[in-house]
């Protein structure tokens, strides 16, 4: 199956969109207490990464083999994660580590678009 994935973050919160043919499903999340208030936007933006894909993996909407198309707003994560451009931040690397371990185990077949913010439908779940 193909999916469509958003995600956003601030310093206070996560938020996840996960598209496909037949469902549409929507998260949002404080952050955890080690991490509230203390990451910086990008680096809240792939703990969004991270746990939506690992929470549509748990929730049975993403399965093995699918395709997923992740929708990235911010032109750094795309260098980094469609490029392989290494970033200096030790964090955001982690969780790289985290988020590929996630694609190979799954067999995911993941693809990265580069979007304009004012389409990043995950981002209204954290303004509402």
């Amino acid at each position: 199956m193909e999916h469509i994935y958003f995600f956003y973050g601030d310093q206070k919160k996560i938020s996840w969109i996960i598209e496909n043919s037949q469902s549409r499903s929507e998260e949002s999340r404080t952050h955890a207490e080690y991490f509230y208030d203390i990451v910086t936007p990008e680096q809240s933006k792939y703990i969004a990464l991270h746990v939506g894909i690992f929470w549509g993996i748990g929730r049975f909407i993403i399965k093995n083999r699918d395709v997923v198309n992740i929708m990235l707003d911010q032109k750094s994560m795309f260098d980094r994660l469609a490029e392989n451009k290494l970033t200096d931040d030790v964090f955001i690397e982690r969780r790289i580590k985290f988020i590929d371990q996630i694609i190979k185990q799954r067999d995911l077949d993941v693809r990265f678009q580069l979007v304009d913010p004012s389409k990043n439908m995950a981002t209204k779940l954290l303004l509402s």
